[in-house]
């Protein structure tokens, strides 16, 4: 019997059967499925059909290293995340951010790039977050002599810049956070029907923060901070970060001079344990952060006077990076499931650091989902995470965890004794009813893929399953099982890995496979015709539908989409010639099949003048 104190302050008691003898013990696998159709892998789910699930960080379109007619922006949308975080280009500022917005002092203004990849966003399915940062140099440098005009950082720019005019140095004086304060007013009302969540800063307490993270400063910012946000939308929240490490003393003391936490609405923070190294993600709550851990910091938050009951936490930067000292993709595919779904059991949504990077900055081409531009063969292609993350959206969004699905086995502790490491196990539930029990141990991974073969007998009780099947998670594979002869609740040689693994009902698989977005629009003009092309994917595609959005250059009226044709399933392009002289014209494209709708693809946009 082994006491493990787990997610959600509860303690997971379990005693496991297990066997450690290779190749003589195997799975006891069903040879067919009950009544119904099985499929043999997860299908996905797009973020249309998820109504609160997990996050993805990225970086805004910019030209010439994310493109946005190239096929990774749509990727997020047909892997099923539901929340994004923007604000950031790698480490520097993007669209949304101070010194985008107010690049000539006094004139606040955003650009019809940045309208266009919210829009996206929103049409998509995706809640948005947004991180309100950095300094601006015409307010916030050291220097006694400020411009009254800025050019916004390149990617890469990035901490710690501690030059003249970094973006970093943050609003300390009145005068500065009045300022910024303009900029988030700004920002909240621009986008109040579009965008609901506003972060406060960037990892505050390190050296995005210059010279270094001061939490009575981030205090005094914070307290200013959510009336500015609340006064420009009541409806908005305020997010508390995210605070780069799990700091209690940062949060106690910047809390203690806001005087302001009955205003925070989700509170932040990040987890990178062993960050350059190959180290387990369960190990952020056992020994990665010394006496500091992510369930400590929950506590504090939680128990700090006026906090609201029940804030929601948000883990919006986690991930395993397979360049790092002993790693590689299959140990990233791995750790990354593994902590969304150890999140999960706690109640924490979890945002994957980034769908994929700009390779002008400092990251190159190390923690995006998708790979970034190289010039390579491997351009905007994912890693095996990506379809890791892809499965974990469709099985475990729109789940929440349920302490009443016990999880037991017998008392034989061979699994403990050879590998050293806990076991883990948790029931979920979705919005019907229907139940998922995740799995595995959280071992350390090594690369290459390699774990030694170990089977246990598993009881679920209170799951619900009558019809049980096996699922890898990071692979996707689904098979169906039996229950142990003469019980309906336990499962003989069941694989134990050190990734997870799902039981559930095969009926669980209910939802409708839509088509991929299609991708890569582009326009080219020929007097007053139009010619797109664009690139069609997966999802069974029986029909393409074209949309154009049409404004006055001189009125400024917002665009109203509508369809102007209906193609069929193999078309990759269409030519317009629908609109007049002095007008602007939008464009963009979404695939369908019998089951529904894709997501759209990029906005193309063409002038006529």
């Amino acid at each position: 019997m082994t006491k493990r104190w787990g997610p959600g302050n509860r303690f997971i008691q379990m005693e496991l059967i297990a066997v450690c003898i290779i190749g003589l013990v195997a799975p006891c696998v069903a040879q067919s499925a009950a009544a119904g159709h099985l499929p043999d892998h997860v299908p996905p789910k797009r973020s249309s059909q998820i109504q609160d699930g997990f996050g993805i960080n990225s970086d805004l379109p910019r030209d010439p290293y994310l493109p946005w007619n190239r096929w990774w922006w749509t990727r997020m949308f047909d892997a099923g995340f539901k929340w994004i975080r923007i604000g950031q280009y790698e480490n520097s500022s993007d669209r949304t951010s101070w010194d985008w917005i107010e690049q000539k002092r006094g004139v606040l203004a955003g650009s019809q790039e940045l309208d266009d990849y919210v829009n996206s966003l929103v049409d998509n399915g995706i809640n948005i977050q947004v991180q309100l940062l950095y300094g601006n140099p015409m307010y916030t440098s050291p220097s006694g002599k400020k411009p009254d005009s800025i050019t916004p950082e390149p990617g890469s720019f990035h901490n710690d810049d501690r030059s003249l005019y970094s973006v970093f140095y943050p609003p300390t004086t009145p005068e500065q956070i009045a300022a910024f304060n303009r900029y988030v007013a700004w920002m909240v009302n621009h986008f109040h029907d579009r965008i609901h969540y506003w972060a406060l800063w960037n990892e505050q307490d390190i050296g995005y923060w210059n010279p270094w993270g001061n939490p009575r400063q981030y205090g005094e910012l914070l307290k200013a901070f959510i009336p500015a946000v609340h006064q420009a939308d009541p409806n908005a929240k305020v997010i508390y970060g995210g605070q780069a490490d799990p700091s209690r003393e940062f949060t106690q003391v910047a809390l203690d001079t806001c005087q302001c936490a009955s205003g925070i609405d989700v509170y932040a923070y990040h987890t990178y344990p062993g960050y350059g190294q190959n180290l387990n993600p369960e190990a952020m709550d056992y020994g990665a952060y010394l006496s500091e851990s992510p369930q400590k910091l929950r506590e504090l938050v939680n128990h700090y006077p006026g906090i609201k009951a029940g804030i929601p936490f948000f883990d919006d930067e986690f991930n395993s990076i397979p360049s790092w000292v002993g790693s590689d993709e299959s140990v990233q595919a791995k750790y990354v499931t593994r902590g969304f779904v150890y999140n999960l059991a706690a109640g924490v949504k979890t945002f994957v650091w980034l769908l994929a990077a700009g390779s002008d900055g400092n990251e190159y081409d190390d923690f995006g989902m998708i790979h970034g531009l190289t010039n390579s063969k491997a351009d905007f292609t994912p890693r095996p995470v990506f379809y890791a993350l892809q499965n974990t959206n469709a099985l475990f969004s729109d789940t929440k965890f349920d302490p009443s699905i016990a999880i037991a086995s017998s008392d034989i502790p061979a699994l403990r004794r050879h590998t050293g490491f806990p076991f883990l196990a948790y029931g979920f539930r979705n919005r019907s009813g229907k139940s998922i029990v995740a799995y595995w141990l959280a071992a350390h991974s090594f690369p290459g893929n390699v774990f030694p073969p170990l089977y246990a007998t598993m009881s679920l009780k209170n799951s619900g399953i009558t019809h049980p099947v096996l699922v890898d998670v990071v692979s996707g594979e689904i098979k169906p099982i039996q229950w142990k002869t003469g019980t309906s609740d336990s499962i003989e040689g069941l694989p134990v890995r050190d990734s997870v693994m799902a039981i559930t009902d095969e009926s669980y698989f209910d939802w409708p496979v839509l088509p991929e977005a299609p991708s890569s629009l582009q326009a080219s003009q020929s007097g007053r015709s139009v010619r797109l092309s664009w690139e069609i994917h997966g999802g069974n595609t029986t029909g393409v539908v074209v949309e154009r959005a049409v404004r006055g250059a001189e009125t400024g009226v917002a665009e109203k989409w509508e369809r102007i044709a209906s193609l069929g399933a193999n078309t990759t392009d269409y030519r317009d010639s629908g609109v007049r002289n002095g007008q602007e014209a939008a464009y963009r494209v979404r695939a369908n099949n019998g089951a529904g709708q894709s997501a759209y693809s990029n906005v193309v946009r063409v002038s006529f003048h």
